[in-house]
């Protein structure tokens, strides 16, 4: 039954029993009966639709129009572009059979959706009148996972993929450049998790680009999520998809493109990172309640009392419940919803209203205080701020104290057995060396910064001259 600390191992101990039992009891999602899938329970997926409506509002202010595309992409389509197909092969499903027939060819149940876009994109591209095309959808895909965690991997999960076409590279290179910046911004403002951005290895890159940008988030075990990416797909699916144009001088040209993606597993990295020994931290931003007021008895002249602070909330634009439940003590529903990650919690009994106050207390710091009920709102809302900032700053001190430059390559391992974290190595870009690393560590390289300045040193793995620090780290 949800809505047990009874139920939930502690973080501090086994963050992995943690996790999946805390998915559980804190009603944000079950398991589904073929391996691998899950089942969005309502909890779980109001925190998407959060995520949904905030990022449509960025996405949309680029320019960019929401559409949808089938879920089956005839085989024949996936083989157009051969790195792509083999970057995807180990993971897609495949349908062979149709309404009781074999069918003539194969289906792959979308694993993302390049080439079947792509294919119409080359219907719809003649001249340069027709660029750019800029586009995006909110859909579910499927990869084949062998290990399975909710949220973080599933066999099917959702997400949104943006595609773009551009008459020039440097176009599709500023809307790589702008997509990142927008997902910097969702998972800083919205989820409060900082993160490192940067260009992916060669090894790393999505199969299919030239090059791939991610934000890479730091989670309590110490390993890396691989939050978001944004890539520069060059011309590789324009030319055997023959996206091409007439230029303004009538002469013919290939489109340059760009995908990029956010998917579900964003709400795992949310509740890894926020979450305690109490069960979920929600930043407010993405809190389908955000203010849990709770009666203290369940008193007809106090549920009126709450019922008027309700109001003046909801006026406020504050996502908020009364929990008026007659079969649970008021102590239970305090752990409930603590468990389930509401940031703030008014509690509302005689005292209360005879002073016309409410007690407020934070789900991120315990932190409890009396405010007048004239003046509720307006604090309510200041407070729903600082714990919105206060937890993207423990989130800050964490990436800072969990992130060290290394130089030698024993204590590179030795870190690497241990507390983890990222670590700021020379690479001299060799993959023997990263394949080697990531044999002997478990680690990889996370992504190389934007911003990395060419310095003087020696690779990690071979001590032959690098001139960039790249992020290491193991990551799920």
């Amino acid at each position: 039954m949800p809505f047990s600390k009874k139920n939930l191992p502690l973080k501090s101990k086994n963050i992995s029993d943690w996790y999946n039992r805390l998915v559980i009891e804190a009603d944000l999602a079950d398991y589904g009966p073929a391996k691998g899938t899950m089942i969005f329970k309502a909890y779980g997926y109001a925190i998407w639709e959060l995520v949904q409506s905030h990022m449509n509002k960025l996405i949309k202010a680029m320019g960019v129009d929401n559409v949808y595309f089938p879920l089956f992409i005839p085989e024949s389509l996936l083989n157009r572009e051969k790195k792509h197909l083999k970057g995807f092969s180990p993971e897609l499903a495949v349908v062979t059979i149709g309404g009781g027939e074999e069918l003539e060819e194969k289906l792959i149940v979308r694993p993302t959706s390049e080439t079947i876009m792509y294919q119409a994109f080359s219907r719809w591209v003649q001249s340069y009148r027709d660029l750019p095309i800029l586009i995006n959808q909110w859909c579910n895909v499927v990869r084949w996972e062998k290990r399975t965690y909710p949220f973080l991997r599933t066999s099917e999960f959702l997400w949104q993929e943006g595609h773009t076409a551009h008459a020039t590279h440097e176009q599709a290179w500023e809307m790589t450049i702008r997509a990142m910046e927008m997902y910097t911004k969702t998972y800083r403002d919205y989820f409060s998790l900082p993160g490192y951005v940067g260009k992916k290895s060669p090894a790393e890159t999505f199969p299919g680009a030239d090059t791939s940008l991610s934000y890479e988030s730091l989670m309590p075990s110490g390993k890396a999520l691989q939050s978001s990416t944004s890539h520069d797909l060059g011309q590789n699916f324009s030319k055997p998809f023959e996206i091409d144009f007439l230029d303004k001088k009538g002469k013919k040209q290939f489109v340059w493109q760009t995908s990029w993606g956010l998917s579900t597993r964003s709400i795992g990295g949310l509740i890894l990172a926020h979450g305690d020994d109490q069960g979920l931290r929600l930043p407010p931003e993405l809190a389908p309640v955000q203010v849990v007021i709770l009666p203290v008895v369940l008193d007809d002249k106090i549920l009126k009392f709450c019922r008027q602070i309700a109001v003046r909330l909801e006026e406020n634009n504050v996502r908020i419940k009364i929990d008026e439940r007659d079969d649970e003590r008021l102590g239970f529903k305090i752990n409930k919803w603590e468990l389930k990650g509401v940031p703030l919690r008014l509690e509302v009994g005689a005292k209360e209203l005879k002073s016309k106050t409410v007690t407020l207390v934070r789900r991120d710091s315990g932190g409890k205080e009396s405010v007048k009920l004239n003046q509720s709102a307006a604090k309510i809302k200041s407070v729903l701020d600082q714990i919105q900032k206060n937890l993207f700053n423990k989130a800050v001190n964490n990436l800072k104290n969990n992130t060290r430059e290394i130089n030698d390559y024993g204590r590179f391992k030795t870190q690497m057995s241990g507390q983890k974290g990222f670590i700021q190595a020379f690479w001299c870009g060799a993959p023997v060396c990263e394949e080697k690393i990531k044999a002997e560590t478990k680690a990889t390289t996370r992504c190389l910064p934007l911003t990395a300045k060419k310095e003087k040193g020696r690779c990690i793995y071979c001590r032959k001259p690098a001139e960039h620090r790249w992020y290491f780290a193991q990551a799920y």
